[in-house]
């Protein structure tokens, strides 16, 4: 059989395209952690140990000292750093998910638990409240308090009825109490916000549950609780989603990463009713767009290639351009349909798109970050693949 593909036009940017004001300090991280370097300067996965990640996927700081929360995914656990590492290579001082440091292995090659984990990924925390995205378990844990050792157990479960259940949407229909590979978690305003990825929706707890197995109270991405089709099985619009990965919430607006669909979702209002359609999107010059970098193979500044994240940096909202290997940001009073991002990281200028600028990864190089948190002027950038996470320093 021949296989007929057509090719379109490759479309250069323009210069408009071009440089931009830098989002991050110019010389890059001012700490870089968990990855180890070959002599050639290529970073590799590598054995657990307290001061080495393999495909972190996200990161969130309690304060600006600390405590610091990492999720190692790909070592199916979580570090904790009490305070915030101030020199490179830091090792972890904390742990949930394995026995020691030097185990890895899904739920530590055990049955599941309240410690134990699958493949994690987002993390939020505020104040004394810290939540896990437990993706492949199929779940979220809550700690209401933040872990003061090693392996503390997590207090509530989302998604399963007990801490030893871990099959997706608990082995039956999607409902308003279960999960389906869950990767993003967000906590804002009082309310819990997961991106309940393999169920194309995101869900909203207007308060942080207390008992474990609480249903949610809201539902986007689809019209009611027990759907769960890409893009609320229509054609792609202002309400259906496909892989939503992170959630946002500043200023009475919520964001959303729609990354199957290479865009951010915005709400001018917080939504408050299932299946609200959200008031314009980034990334693509429509509803109905969903190709990425919106068809060409050059990014522009207002185009998206699997964005993953989203964090509020100041008065800017970055967004983690995963595909493209940078962040881009948006001033908060310039928010609009297909618009073009203000600010840079991770690449010379917005026409380029190459892992590391295809070189060895750098202090200021980005490859597919997947999470971006911040607090006060301080980024934290799951690098993941580069193995490592980044803090680095907001510019004003």
């Amino acid at each position: 059989m021949t296989m007929r593909v057509s090719l379109a036009p490759v479309r250069r940017p323009s210069a408009f395209d071009g440089q931009a004001p830098a989002l991050l300090a110019a010389e890059g991280a001012r700490v870089i952690f968990g990855s180890v370097s070959s002599p050639n300067g290529i970073v590799n996965p590598i054995t657990p140990s307290p001061s080495t990640l393999f495909g972190p996927r996200g990161a969130a700081l309690a304060s600006e000292d600390g405590p610091l929360f990492v999720a190692d995914t790909g070592h199916h656990r979580l570090l904790i750093w009490r305070q915030t590492p101030r020199h490179d290579g830091a090792a972890a001082d904390l742990l949930i998910g394995q026995p020691n440091f030097e185990s890895e292995g899904r739920n530590a090659k055990t049955s599941p638990g309240p410690a134990t984990l699958n493949v994690p990924t987002g993390v939020a925390v505020n104040g004394d409240v810290l939540a896990i995205a437990d993706a492949w378990n199929h779940r979220v844990l809550i700690w209401h308090g933040l872990p003061t050792y090693s392996n503390q157990p997590a207090d509530v479960v989302l998604g399963q009825r007990d801490f030893e259940s871990v099959l997706a949407n608990r082995g039956a229909a999607a409902a308003a109490d279960t999960l389906n590979w869950c990767y993003g978690v967000t906590i804002a305003d009082g309310a819990l916000w997961v991106a309940d990825t393999g169920n194309r929706r995101v869900l909203k707890w207007n308060q942080i549950p207390a008992e474990s197995g609480a249903p949610a109270d809201l539902v986007l991405g689809e019209t009611d609780f027990v759907t769960r089709d890409s893009n609320a099985g229509r054609a792609v619009a202002d309400v259906g989603m496909t892989w939503p990965h992170s959630v946002a919430v500043l200023e009475g607006r919520l964001l959303v990463a729609d990354a199957g669909n290479n865009r951010v979702m915005i709400w001018n209002e917080l939504p408050e009713t299932n299946g609200a359609p959200c008031t314009f999107v980034l990334g693509q010059q429509n509803f109905s767009g969903i190709d990425h970098n919106s068809g060409s193979y050059y990014p522009t500044s207002a185009t998206l290639n699997m964005p993953y994240s989203i964090a509020r940096v100041g008065r800017r909202i970055a967004i983690a351009d995963t595909a493209n290997s940078r962040i881009v940001a948006h001033d908060i009073s310039d928010l609009r349909m297909f618009a073009g991002a203000g600010f840079l990281a991770g690449q010379a200028g917005f026409q380029d798109k190459g892992d590391n600028r295809w070189r060895s990864p750098q202090r200021d190089s980005l490859c597919w970050p997947y999470g971006i948190a911040a607090c006060g002027s301080t980024v934290v950038v799951a690098d993941s693949g580069n193995n490592r996470v980044l803090l680095w320093d907001a510019e004003p």
